[in-house]
């Protein structure tokens, strides 16, 4: 075993702080250059907004490289080491990331159509709102926790959109489906709330989860009680001061039931 690497590597378990690498100013530079750079060390490489489409890096080091918004369209990646690297909100259209090692990497937002990814490491990686992302990369699972996330910062036409990829993949996923219904209501679209409601409620049901169950019946029951009151209000002549109530209480109930599902 190379020596070196185990001194390296018992001072890092100690905890002894190591001097971070540079990137290699000599390769960016002949990447730049030549926009080719096979097997190159382009660890830590700032390359921030950079126009790289149709570069060569097969099998280069990219490790912690800050891609942030770099255009890689139609690059060669091919067996490049991305582990860690900053690629969000590029434009990786029809790369070729073959075998590429992108664990950890940030690949929030970039663009991935036509991107080829057979056999490409991703364990880790951070694929949130990625565009184009071949579906097989993502779960149902992890779908339906982006919806949570976009539903909790208010984001709710987004966070409908990934329950409804959930439910295409998985149409009996019972907690995406009352989550669908919450983010409904809380854009005002109180029927189709309910009927998601009551949909979950049979799901939950027929998978006898009981709880679910009874939370959906909860939601439906909330719903239909504070329509109710509204058209008590309308009635009564006390619209104006009885919308505002109503719309509260809606908003009250759907962050009740989205805490639960978190």
């Amino acid at each position: 075993m190379n020596s070196k690497l185990v001194s390296l590597g018992l001072l890092a378990a100690l905890g002894v702080a190591l001097p971070a690498r540079s990137e290699n100013l000599e390769h960016v530079q002949r990447l730049l250059a030549n926009r080719q750079c096979q097997q190159c060390d382009l660890h830590r490489a700032g390359l921030v907004f950079t126009n790289l489409s149709g570069v060569d890096v097969s099998r280069s080091d990219l490790s912690l490289a800050n891609l942030n918004r770099a255009n890689l369209q139609g690059a060669n990646l091919q067996g490049a080491n991305l582990q860690g690297a900053v690629l969000s909100y590029a434009n990786l259209g029809g790369a070729d990331l073959r075998g590429a090692d992108l664990r950890g990497a940030d690949l929030r937002e970039a663009y991935l159509y036509g991107a080829n990814l057979t056999g490409a490491l991703l364990d880790g990686a951070n694929l949130w709102r990625a565009i184009g992302l071949p579906e097989n990369l993502v779960s149902v699972e992890q779908l339906y926790l982006w919806g949570l996330a976009e539903a909790q910062r208010g984001n709710f036409p987004d966070a409908i959109q990934y329950f409804n990829q959930s439910l295409s993949r998985q149409p009996d996923f019972s907690s995406a489906m009352l989550a669908r219904g919450i983010a409904r209501l809380q854009l005002g679209d109180e029927a189709g709330a309910m009927e998601d409601g009551r949909q979950a409620q049979q799901m939950f049901l027929a998978q006898g989860n009981i709880p679910g169950q009874q939370l959906s019946e909860r939601f439906v029951t909330g719903i239909e009680q504070v329509l109710a009151a509204e058209e008590r209000e309308r009635r009564a002549q006390r619209r104006s001061n009885g919308v505002g109530n109503v719309v509260s209480a809606l908003g009250g109930l759907a962050s009740l039931f989205l805490r639960f599902l978190l």
